[in-house]
This record gives structure tokens, C-alpha cells and sequence, in this order.
């Protein structure tokens, strides 16, 4: 059974720097490709970032240029460097290794998919709070 972590989240200022970590057991880590999804509140979750397992990175348009994805194989971690953030970066963070169809089947029902099992493994979340 895979368990994930995450932490680093807290409030900052706009213009502000955070780094979240994930932390991962229970499945093959160096075989997965690895997400962070973000949920503002009357907001739908959304996928910020993934990282393969060769390392390439994928981001979203809203925060290219300004967050970073990286993992750690050894340690069976991922992180996520955030610069420059901004007051609508506010948000819960999830780290998740998700199983593509399950989650195209998901949506494609209209079940819920975010945080879902059903879906994959996901951590609880951190807390991004950006203030002006």
C-alpha cells in the first residue's frame, strides 16, 4: 500500500519563496511518475506539476517559469521549488502518483478523481497561503 507525504507549505508574501517535499513508501518510486495537484477553495483541483521518471518535468502554464519540480530516487522524495509566488498560487498542495487510466476513467464518469484511492496514491496536502 503506497503512503505519501507532504510538507513545507506555511504563509508567505507575495513575491515569496516555499519548497514543498514529498515524501513516498510502498511503491516502486523510481518507476513512477510523480504529480503535485493544487485545490483553492471553489476551485477544482488542478495538476501544477509532474516529473517522469527520467526526470523531465511538466508544468502548468500559470506557474512556468516559477516553480520547479525535482526528485530524489534515494530518498524516494519530490520537491517542488516555488518562486515569486503569487497572491492565486493559494492553495492545498497534493503530491500524488496517480494510475492514468483510472484517473481518465474518473473524469470520464464524472467521479470524483481528486485525493481519490481510486485514482492512485495521494498525501493529504500542505497549505500554500500567499498574502500581499
Amino acid at each position: 500500500e503506497g503512503h505519501i507525504s507532504e510538507s513545507g507549505g506555511g504563509s508567505v508574501q507575495a513575491g515569496g519563496s516555499l519548497r514543498l517535499a514529498c515524501t513516498t513508501s510502498g511503491f516502486e518510486f523510481e518507476d513512477a511518475t510523480m504529480d503535485w495537484y493544487r485545490q483553492a477553495p471553489g476551485s477544482e483541483c488542478e495538476m501544477v506539476s509532474s516529473i517522469g521518471t527520467d526526470g523531465a518535468a511538466e508544468y502548468a502554464d500559470s506557474v512556468t517559469g516559477r516553480f520547479t519540480i525535482s526528485r530524489d530516487n534515494a530518498r524516494h522524495t519530490i520537491y517542488l521549488q516555488m518562486n515569486n509566488l503569487k497572491l492565486e498560487d493559494t492553495a492545498m498542495y497534493r503530491c500524488a502518483m496517480v494510475y492514468g487510466w483510472r484517473l481518465l476513467n474518473a473524469k470520464r464518469a464524472g467521479q470524483p478523481w481528486c485525493g481519490s484511492s481510486d485514482t492512485g496514491y495521494w498525501g493529504q496536502g500542505t497549505q500554500v497561503t500567499v498574502s500581499s
